[in-house]
């Protein structure tokens, strides 16, 4: 079974959940007294494209623009939040996307979904996993994404480079994952609920890896 073919095996009947008291861990490593209220949370979503390549799979990321009020220079993952135009999570992640990447929605075949993840910013975002055909251009959206690129899926599946640090925020340290990806001399510091969520999705496809390996 190649990478692919285990990766819709690991999301078969997956359903984009919002009920947090379900989800595994949707605070991450954020303390109880920093946790937003449910009551005041905006439902998110993103896409985690995964583009098939001739040389291999890759995950394509963006770095937002340095003068956004939120997250301003980290690297994202496409989307954002659920607005009423949208017809549920799958449209909204599909939408965002091709707003701030170009990417046409038809080139993405949707697979599932992962558990909702809940930011200190009060977003409950839930991910959509979807695979991409080539053929596609780019088009940056300049007042949201200052750069898109993609990495080898394989290095973001790869738990040696799931780092973990932390920071004071707040008067209360919190730990984050962080995902270092150096490319031609540049360097991409993946961190805070994208890394959270890369890891999550990580740690599934590694789940059913070891399960078929005992077979």
């Amino acid at each position: 079974m190649n990478l692919k073919e285990i990766i819709e095996r690991a999301l078969e009947g997956t359903r984009p959940e919002t009920d947090l008291s379900s989800a595994p861990r949707p605070f991450g490593d954020l303390p109880a007294e920093l946790r937003p209220n449910p009551e005041t949370l905006r439902s998110a979503a993103v896409l985690l494209p995964i583009i098939e390549r001739p040389a291999g799979l890759t995950l394509m990321l963006t770095r937002r623009t340095e003068d956004l009020p939120e997250h301003p220079g980290q690297i994202a993952l496409p989307g954002g939040r659920v607005e009423p135009v949208d017809n549920g999570i799958l449209d909204a992640a599909l939408r965002e996307t091709e707003e701030e990447t170009g990417l046409p929605r038809h080139f993405v075949r949707p697979v599932g979904y992962l558990a909702p993840y809940v930011t200190i910013t009060r977003y409950v975002i839930v991910p959509v996993v979807g695979f991409v055909r080539p053929g596609f251009e780019y088009r940056a959206d300049p007042t949201e994404v200052a750069e898109i690129f993609e990495v080898p899926l394989e290095f973001v599946l790869d738990a040696a480079n799931h780092r973990r640090e932390s920071r004071d925020f707040k008067g209360r340290e919190v730990g984050y994952y962080v995902l270092p990806w150096r490319n031609e001399g540049r360097e991409y510091r993946i961190w805070g609920a994208t890394a959270a969520i890369l890891v999550d999705f990580a740690r599934q496809v590694a789940g059913l890896r070891s399960r078929l390996a005992c077979f």
